[in-house]
Protein backbone atom coordinates (compact mmCIF):
# COMPACT_ATOMS: atom_id res chain seq x y z
CA UNK A 1 0.00 0.00 0.00
CA UNK A 2 2.74 2.35 0.95
CA UNK A 3 4.97 1.72 -2.16
CA UNK A 4 2.02 2.06 -4.31
CA UNK A 5 1.32 5.44 -2.88
CA UNK A 6 5.04 6.39 -2.97
CA UNK A 7 5.14 4.85 -7.11
CA UNK A 8 2.27 7.40 -7.70
CA UNK A 9 3.39 10.20 -5.61
CA UNK A 10 6.71 10.28 -7.64
CA UNK A 11 5.75 9.49 -11.00
CA UNK A 12 3.49 12.78 -10.18
CA UNK A 13 6.40 14.68 -9.53
CA UNK A 14 8.23 13.23 -12.24
CA UNK A 15 5.44 13.68 -14.86
CA UNK A 16 4.97 17.87 -13.18
CA UNK A 17 8.76 18.15 -13.92
CA UNK A 18 9.04 16.77 -17.28
CA UNK A 19 5.85 18.88 -18.49
CA UNK A 20 7.28 22.10 -17.10
CA UNK A 21 10.48 21.26 -18.81
CA UNK A 22 8.66 20.13 -21.93
CA UNK A 23 6.80 24.24 -21.61
CA UNK A 24 9.80 25.93 -20.95
CA UNK A 25 11.43 24.31 -24.38
CA UNK A 26 8.23 24.82 -26.02
CA UNK A 27 8.41 28.60 -24.97
CA UNK A 28 12.19 29.24 -25.33
CA UNK A 29 11.81 28.00 -28.89
CA UNK A 30 8.92 30.44 -30.13
CA UNK A 31 9.59 33.45 -27.64
CA UNK A 32 13.24 33.27 -27.05
CA UNK A 33 15.17 32.04 -29.93
CA UNK A 34 13.65 34.15 -32.40
CA UNK A 35 15.32 37.05 -30.67
CA UNK A 36 18.53 35.32 -29.79
CA UNK A 37 19.21 34.12 -33.31
CA UNK A 38 17.37 37.16 -35.18
CA UNK A 39 20.74 38.74 -36.82
CA UNK A 40 23.78 36.65 -35.87
CA UNK A 41 26.40 37.54 -34.44
CA UNK A 42 24.97 41.06 -33.37
CA UNK A 43 21.57 39.08 -31.81
CA UNK A 44 24.24 36.88 -29.52
CA UNK A 45 25.85 39.91 -27.88
CA UNK A 46 22.77 41.47 -27.38
CA UNK A 47 21.90 38.16 -25.40
CA UNK A 48 24.45 38.23 -23.73
CA UNK A 49 23.35 41.22 -22.28
CA UNK A 50 20.13 41.01 -21.59
CA UNK A 51 20.55 37.64 -19.92
CA UNK A 52 23.59 39.03 -17.41
CA UNK A 53 21.55 38.20 -14.51
CA UNK A 54 19.48 35.10 -15.08
CA UNK A 55 19.06 32.70 -18.74
CA UNK A 56 18.11 29.21 -19.88
CA UNK A 57 22.08 28.34 -18.48
CA UNK A 58 20.51 29.09 -14.56
CA UNK A 59 16.76 26.72 -15.54
CA UNK A 60 17.39 23.98 -17.06
CA UNK A 61 20.36 22.06 -15.31
CA UNK A 62 17.77 22.75 -11.80
CA UNK A 63 14.73 21.29 -13.52
CA UNK A 64 17.23 18.26 -15.79
CA UNK A 65 18.25 17.12 -12.47
CA UNK A 66 14.95 17.33 -10.67
CA UNK A 67 13.36 15.07 -13.93
CA UNK A 68 16.73 12.63 -13.49
CA UNK A 69 15.87 12.02 -9.95
CA UNK A 70 12.15 12.40 -9.79
CA UNK A 71 12.20 9.75 -12.61
CA UNK A 72 14.49 7.43 -11.07
CA UNK A 73 13.02 7.55 -8.20
CA UNK A 74 9.31 6.46 -10.15
CA UNK A 75 10.95 4.12 -11.94
CA UNK A 76 12.15 2.18 -9.12
CA UNK A 77 9.35 2.51 -6.71
CA UNK A 78 7.01 1.51 -9.78
CA UNK A 79 9.04 -1.32 -10.77
CA UNK A 80 6.68 -3.74 -9.66
CA UNK A 81 3.75 -2.46 -12.10
CA UNK A 82 4.71 -4.02 -15.28
CA UNK A 83 1.90 -1.94 -17.56
CA UNK A 84 3.83 1.10 -16.19
CA UNK A 85 7.72 -0.05 -15.67
CA UNK A 86 8.75 0.34 -19.36
CA UNK A 87 6.80 3.70 -20.43
CA UNK A 88 8.53 5.54 -17.40
CA UNK A 89 12.10 3.94 -18.05
CA UNK A 90 11.39 4.94 -21.55
CA UNK A 91 11.02 8.25 -20.53
CA UNK A 92 14.07 8.35 -18.59
CA UNK A 93 15.98 6.49 -21.12
CA UNK A 94 14.99 9.33 -23.33
CA UNK A 95 15.90 12.05 -20.95
CA UNK A 96 19.23 11.16 -20.47
CA UNK A 97 19.83 10.76 -24.40
CA UNK A 98 17.89 12.95 -25.72
CA UNK A 99 18.30 15.80 -22.81
CA UNK A 100 21.74 15.24 -21.35
CA UNK A 101 23.84 13.58 -23.27
CA UNK A 102 22.59 15.24 -26.52
CA UNK A 103 23.44 18.88 -24.49
CA UNK A 104 26.81 17.43 -23.06
CA UNK A 105 27.96 16.56 -27.05
CA UNK A 106 26.09 18.62 -28.89
CA UNK A 107 24.65 21.82 -27.48
CA UNK A 108 27.68 22.58 -24.86
CA UNK A 109 30.37 23.15 -27.43
CA UNK A 110 28.33 25.48 -29.88
CA UNK A 111 27.20 27.44 -26.75
CA UNK A 112 30.73 27.91 -25.87
CA UNK A 113 31.43 29.03 -29.40
CA UNK A 114 28.63 31.36 -29.51
CA UNK A 115 28.22 32.93 -26.38
CA UNK A 116 31.85 32.82 -24.86
CA UNK A 117 34.32 32.95 -28.27
CA UNK A 118 32.09 34.75 -29.97
CA UNK A 119 33.18 37.09 -32.59
CA UNK A 120 36.75 37.23 -30.66
CA UNK A 121 37.97 33.89 -32.16
CA UNK A 122 35.04 32.66 -34.76
CA UNK A 123 33.95 34.99 -38.38
CA UNK A 124 30.23 35.75 -38.13
CA UNK A 125 30.02 33.34 -41.17
CA UNK A 126 31.06 30.84 -38.67
CA UNK A 127 28.74 31.99 -35.68
CA UNK A 128 26.32 31.85 -38.35
CA UNK A 129 26.74 27.89 -39.34
CA UNK A 130 26.97 27.32 -35.34
CA UNK A 131 23.87 29.26 -34.83
CA UNK A 132 21.82 27.23 -37.65
CA UNK A 133 23.15 24.18 -36.59
CA UNK A 134 21.80 24.84 -32.53
CA UNK A 135 18.26 25.82 -34.18
CA UNK A 136 18.42 22.29 -36.52
CA UNK A 137 19.40 20.22 -33.31
CA UNK A 138 17.18 22.14 -30.91
CA UNK A 139 14.42 20.27 -32.90
CA UNK A 140 15.69 17.12 -31.98
CA UNK A 141 15.66 18.06 -28.17
CA UNK A 142 11.71 19.70 -28.64
CA UNK A 143 10.97 16.08 -30.52
CA UNK A 144 13.00 14.18 -27.24
CA UNK A 145 10.91 16.07 -24.30
CA UNK A 146 7.77 15.55 -26.19
CA UNK A 147 8.19 11.63 -26.32
CA UNK A 148 9.49 11.97 -22.96
CA UNK A 149 6.41 14.05 -21.82
CA UNK A 150 3.88 11.54 -23.24
CA UNK A 151 5.59 8.23 -21.93
CA UNK A 152 5.76 10.12 -18.40
CA UNK A 153 1.85 10.77 -18.63
CA UNK A 154 0.94 7.37 -19.57
CA UNK A 155 3.23 5.89 -16.75
CA UNK A 156 2.04 8.12 -14.44
CA UNK A 157 -2.12 6.97 -15.67
CA UNK A 158 -0.78 3.04 -15.42
CA UNK A 159 0.70 3.67 -12.23
CA UNK A 160 -2.80 5.03 -11.42
CA UNK A 161 -4.81 2.60 -13.08
CA UNK A 162 -3.18 -0.03 -10.86
CA UNK A 163 -3.28 1.87 -7.49
CA UNK A 164 -7.29 2.43 -8.35
CA UNK A 165 -7.70 -1.59 -8.93
CA UNK A 166 -5.57 -2.06 -5.52
CA UNK A 167 -8.31 0.06 -3.83
CA UNK A 168 -11.12 -1.23 -5.13
CA UNK A 169 -9.86 -4.63 -4.23
CA UNK A 170 -9.22 -4.10 -0.90
CA UNK A 171 -12.26 -2.17 -0.30
CA UNK A 172 -14.35 -5.58 -1.10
Amino acid sequence: MKRRRLAFALALVYLWVVMIHFGALVFETFVIYPNIFHDVPQSLETTMTFMAVSGPHDFFPVVGSLSLLAGSGAVIAGWRVKSARYWLLGSLLVIVAGEFLLSVAYFWPRNTIMFTEGLDVHSAAYLQQVAQEFRTGHWLRVGASAVASVASFVGFLKLDRHRIAHTIDRDR
